[in-house]
Order: C-alpha cells, then structure tokens, then sequence
C-alpha cells in the first residue's frame, strides 16, 4: 500500500508574518521611536512631539503636522510591504527618504495596541483607526488636528518573553533618548518637543547645526567644537569635532550621518580615531558629530531593517579624504604642533619711530688680524693629589664586589671561594628563619616563598580585588562611606546619561556619591567614596556610567555590583612605585582574606603560584 505524503509546505498569516518580521525591526522600545519618527520626518513635519510614558513600555506617541493620510492609505499603511516611498527595484538605488521598506508599522501593530489619528491639510475631518495585535478592531471618522498622531500602547502585550526581556525603565529611557537624539541632531529645520513623563525633556526650535547641538547637548558645547568642512566630487563632509580636551571615557557622542541618515560605519571611525591620535588619551574616545552627502547612486542602505549600515561604492576615498578633513580642522584651529616656515617671529623687524634718523650700516673690520696666527690658551691648572694619600675606607666598598658581606679583613676568602661563602651564609641565614620577606621587582610585581612554591602578584589587580568585596560588604550592610568634596565638582553629562543618572540617583547614594542635578544636562557631586581620588572623579563616574549602559543585568543588587566593579578598577590605580615591606605584607593579608583572592572583578588574574615541583620539572 503506498502511503501518500500531504503537502507540508504553507503561506504563514500575515499575523504571524508581522511578529516574525517585528523580531528584527522592533527589538525593544526605541526601535519603535526611531521608526514612527522617521515616518514624521518623511511626512515633510515642521514640528514633531514625542511623548513619553514609563520608558515606552505603557506609551509611545509621536504628534506630527505632516501631510497626513488620506482613509484609505491610513487603513493600508499597516499592511506589509505597503509604502509611498518606492515604485519600483530602480528606486533602491536612488533613495531620498528615511523608510522605504513598508515594514515598520505593520510590525510595531503586530505586538502593540496602536491607534492612529490623521488628517490631510484640505480634509475637513480625519480617520482613527484602532488595531490590536496585527487585530483590526475599527475604523471611524474622527475631528483631529491636521497632521498625523500615532500612539503605541503596551509593547510586547502578546509575547511576553519579549516584554520580560526588557530592561530596566532607566536603561530603556537612555535607548529612546539615543534614538530621538539621533532624528533630531540631523533634521535642524524641523522643532522637535521630547515629553517624558508629562515632564519636557528637549524642546528646540528650528536652527542652524550649531545652535541644534547647543541645544540638545549643554550651553558647555559652545565653546567646544570645532567646524569641520570639505567639499569634494566623491563626498561633502560637513559638522562638528570635539576639542582633544574635551574627550570621554565614554562613546556615546559619535554621530556620522549619510544623507540625512544615522550610520554605524567602523571603517570611517577609525579614520577619525587616527586622525586624533596622540592628541587624546588612549582609553579616551573623540566627539564628533560628522554628516557626509553621498549621491545615492554610489550607497546602498537597504541592508538590514534597522538602516543603519551603509555601504559606500568608494569607501577608501571617502576614508582618506575625511581623515585629513579632520587633521586640516585641528590644524587650523592650533590644536595640533604646527610649523610655519613663511613667518618667523625672531626675525620680525619693529617699524622706526617717526622722527628717527636714518644711518648707512657702519662695519668694523681690524686691519691687523691674521687668521693663520696660533694663540695659545692659558691652561686651568687642576690640583692633584699625590699617589697613596686617597681615602681607601671610602672607595674600597664601592668596588668590593662583596661587599653585601661584611668579613673581617682576617676572615677575607681567598679567589674562587666566594661564591660558595655566599651560599653557605645564605643557607644558614634562611635555615634560621620561618618565612622569606616578600620583595618587589620592576617596581611593580611583589614575590613571595611559600612552603608550597613560589607566588607571583601584581598588586595594582590585588587592591582591584580588596576594595571590590569591601565595596560590597558596604553596599549590603548599607555603611559606604563618603568624604564630602570642599569644592564640589560640575559634570557635564549626555542627554541620555543625564537621565539614567537621575533615575538611578539612589543607587549612585547607595555607592557613596551625594549628587544633585545642577543645570542643563549637569550633575553636582558633593561627595565621593571615601577610597576616590578627586583628581580622577569625572573619568571615574564616566566609567561608571559606560559600564551600567552595556551591562546585561537589571535589578538595584547587580547595579550595585557593577558600580562595586568600575569603582574597584579605578580606585585600584596606582603608579610603580616601590612598595615598602608593610605594605607588600599588608596586600598579600588582605587579599588572601577575600572570598575570590585569585581573580579580579572582571576575571583575571591576581596572581600566579608556581609549586617546587614544577620548577623542578622544568630543570629535568
């Protein structure tokens, strides 16, 4: 009997389609920003709001005056592959527009209750349209402003492992604020309103590029960047880079831009990266906020859905031609060593008072010089002291190559048998001891005998890993101690840290920072954990702040752990020094007195044992 097999092979519903493609376009909140901001700004908007509720996760809204829709394109603009960007496989090569893939709005309803409001400018009433879910659930007439008002209501509220995947509100607020950054900083003519909270966020006006990164980053950039301009047939470079001083310990304010377009592109940071070298510490990174204008024949950007990848048809030009744009500007503004060889200011010439007389140059010359005439010097006459009469108890233990041992001049070995006298004291000097000091070599390694083998530290990783579980015992006990700052410090901070410094205001408390908001995107730190220095205090909280924002874990017990870490790395710090023998004691009894003595917070090594046996191996 032959068994017939069925056909296996099916259309999946659009439903279950747009949650699949949402996985890709719709990672978490932000994504979902970026893209019905985007559509704003294609709408030809003048003023766009963005509003805010618990970090996207219960409201996302974004109020346009675009063109708006019609009813039917407000109906088909949430069906897939739907779009009035493209016509035909022609225009992905010419794309003028933010979206074109038709993706967006299809998969943000897929896992949201989305409502739409929108109206055209000659439409006397505007359609509202309700879907839950990819669910139609209605479509009605509706008196709204003209425009268009998307809001997004509980994302994720029909994939729950999506939901709980979600960070905390803090780190969610700092990608929203990242995405809104990211539209804002580019379209200079469009006024941009950020809600959060029913509390304003940003608001800035249409403005030239300056005034716009003035106003979203601090009154502090002002006075901190630098114009970078370049117009060539392959690409116009156009923007702003960050004084050398000014750099970070933090990444976030790199911004290139590609016809109106956030990119990630590794290959065009590097050449800035190279044009800043040895200006710059080396874990410091550049500010620079760079847009380049492409003809979009030579770019493609439908690679991925999020549209951040780019690739350019002649990269390597633009590489080089976009270093020594970089290397012009902060040459041209004296920040880097320059020579001019058409000026030189010692042999500048004072103009002649009014009334001065005017004098033919005058030479002397001496008729009786004969340069073929030996003259002798009188020589400096030195005194010697006669032969026998230097000071021998003086010079003789500078050159006694024994002189570590101190014999009596009867007791004096003859040639040949030093060497043995040496160990042999050597041996009953340690044969009469219990344990052999720690020493220190290059100062920086400490090395000390046990009776199991040899260990070698390094201390700078064994105080990391001291003030790491001191950290903690503060932080479980609630007793962290802080030293109160006399001249309390001013930290300018981005956007998207600022706000996920407030909001975790009480975990910075709990880690023994006092902190108070001070102005426009400013921090004021009044104390300080008592093992911080107060030269380092801004490398120190930058680095507290990078580690929290590519961290994985949520919830105030790990915060506090990773804070534990990056204060442990950085208080850790010391010059080579030579360590005197307290203290190379006094580090080997606290380290061995941690929980996890052989690994610091991050996971390398404290130290390295060598057992007897094995140095006896390695001799056989």
């Amino acid at each position: 009997m032959i068994h017939i097999v069925p056909d296996l092979i099916h259309l999946l519903p659009d439903a279950v389609a747009n949650q699949i493609a949402a996985g890709e376009v719709v990672q978490r909140p932000a994504s979902a920003v970026k893209e019905i901001l985007e559509n704003a700004v294609d709408a030809g908007a003048t003023q766009i709001k963005l509003i805010i509720k618990d970090a996207g996760k219960t409201l996302i809204q974004v109020i346009d005056n675009g063109c708006g829709l019609s009813e039917r394109d407000a109906r088909m603009c949430f069906e897939r592959h739907a779009t009035s960007k493209i016509q035909t496989a022609n225009d992905l090569m010419d794309i003028h527009t933010l979206g074109f893939r038709g993706e967006a709005l299809a998969s943000i309803a897929s896992i949201a209750q989305v409502e739409l409001k929108t109206k055209r400018i000659n439409d006397e009433i505007g359609t509202s349209i309700i879907i839950e879910g990819s669910e139609f659930k209605s479509q009605s007439p509706v008196s709204t402003p003209e425009g268009t008002s998307i809001s997004v209501k509980n994302i994720f509220f029909n994939v729950p492992a999506r939901r709980n995947f979600l960070k905390s509100n803090s780190l969610e607020l700092k990608y929203i604020i990242e995405e809104f950054l990211r539209v804002a900083l580019v379209n200079t003519k469009i006024a941009f309103t950020f809600y959060n909270q029913d509390r304003i966020l940003h608001q800035v006006t249409a403005s030239n590029l300056k005034q716009r990164l003035v106003g979203l980053l601090g009154n502090a950039y002002e006075q901190r960047l630098i114009p970078v301009n370049q117009e060539t047939g392959i690409v116009n470079i156009q923007g702003f880079i960050g004084k050398p001083e000014f750099s970070k310990k933090t990444r976030g304010e790199q911004y290139f831009f590609t016809n109106g377009r956030y990119i990630r592109n590794p290959y065009l940071h590097h050449a800035i990266e190279n044009a800043f070298q040895q200006l710059i510490p080396k874990d410091s990174f550049p500010t620079y906020f760079i847009y380049l204008t492409v003809d979009p024949k030579n770019i493609d950007v439908n690679i991925h859905p999020t549209k951040t990848e780019v690739n350019f048809q002649d990269i390597k030009s633009i590489y080089a031609i976009l270093h020594s744009s970089i290397r012009q500007s902060i040459g041209k503004f004296n920040l880097a060593p320059t020579l001019d060889f058409e000026t030189e200011p010692s042999l500048d010439i004072p103009p002649l008072p009014k009334d001065a007389e005017i004098r033919q140059p005058a030479i002397n010359i001496n008729p009786d010089y004969n340069p073929f005439e030996k003259k002798i010097r009188p020589q400096l006459e030195i005194p010697i002291p006669p032969r026998g009469k230097r000071n021998e108890e003086q010079w003789k233990p500078l050159y006694d190559p024994l002189k570590e041992i101190h014999f009596k001049p009867e007791e004096m070995p003859q040639e040949g048998q030093a060497t043995q006298r040496v160990l042999a004291d050597w041996e009953k000097e340690n044969s009469e001891k219990k344990e052999i000091h720690p020493f220190q070599v290059q100062n920086r390694f400490i090395i000390s005998v046990t009776p199991g083998g040899i260990v070698i530290l390094d201390p700078q990783k064994a105080r990391e890993r001291i003030i790491y579980e001191r950290l903690l015992d503060s932080f479980e006990n609630n007793q962290t101690s802080m030293q109160h700052q006399l001249h309390p410090q001013t930290i300018l901070l981005s956007p998207e840290d600022f706000e996920m410094t407030m909001e975790m205001i009480d975990v910075f408390g709990k880690a023994g920072f006092s902190i108070r908001e001070f102005g426009k995107n400013t921090i004021l730190v009044e104390a300080i954990p008592a093992d911080c220095t107060e030269e380092n205090i801004t490398d120190v909280f930058e680095s507290i702040l990078e580690g929290l924002k590519f961290g994985t874990d949520d919830g105030k017990t790990k915060l506090h752990i990773r804070i534990a870490r990056t204060l442990a790395k950085n208080m850790a710090k010391i010059r080579k020094t030579k360590l005197q023998a307290e203290e190379m004691e006094s580090i080997i009894e606290q380290l061995f007195a941690c929980k996890v003595p052989d690994l610091t917070p991050d996971g390398t090594p404290t130290l390295i044992f060598t057992s007897f046996e094995d140095l006896d191996k390695k001799f056989k």
